[in-house]
C-alpha cells in the first residue's frame, strides 16, 4: 500500500512540475530556420542553438502579463541590442525589436519545436 501511494505521489509531483513550466520555455524555430532555446532563470534567456551564431545569447525577457514578455533582444550579426517584446499565441511566438522608443520596429514569428 505504501509503495503504491509513493508511486502515485511521485507521478503527481512530476506532472505538477511539468505543468508549472512556462509555455515560452523550450526550443523554437526562428524565421531564418535556426533553432533558439528559451530557458527560465531570473528572466527568460534566449540562446541560439544552431546556425552561424550557435551558442550566442541573443535576449532576455521577463513575463509582463498573460503570454506577453518584454526585455532586450540582440541582433547576433552586429551585436546591437534593442528593446524587445514577445507575444505567445499557441505554438507561435511573435518577436519584435524596436529603436527610437518604438518608432522603428522589426518583427518575426518563431514556431515551437
Amino acid at each position: 500500500m505504501f509503495r503504491k501511494l509513493s508511486l502515485a505521489l511521485a507521478a503527481t509531483l512530476i506532472v505538477a512540475s511539468a505543468a508549472r513550466a512556462d509555455p515560452i520555455e523550450g526550443n523554437w524555430k526562428t524565421q531564418a530556420g535556426e533553432t533558439a532555446a528559451i530557458a527560465a532563470g531570473s528572466s527568460f534567456s534566449i540562446t541560439l542553438k544552431s546556425g552561424k551564431y550557435a551558442g550566442k545569447t541573443i535576449g532576455s525577457l521577463k513575463a509582463t502579463g498573460d503570454n506577453k514578455y518584454a526585455g532586450n533582444i540582440t541582433d547576433p550579426a552586429n551585436d546591437k541590442t534593442y528593446s524587445g517584446k514577445a507575444t505567445l499565441s499557441g505554438s507561435s511566438l511573435k518577436m519584435s525589436g524596436c529603436v527610437l522608443g518604438g518608432l522603428i520596429c522589426k518583427s518575426q514569428t518563431w514556431h515551437k519545436l
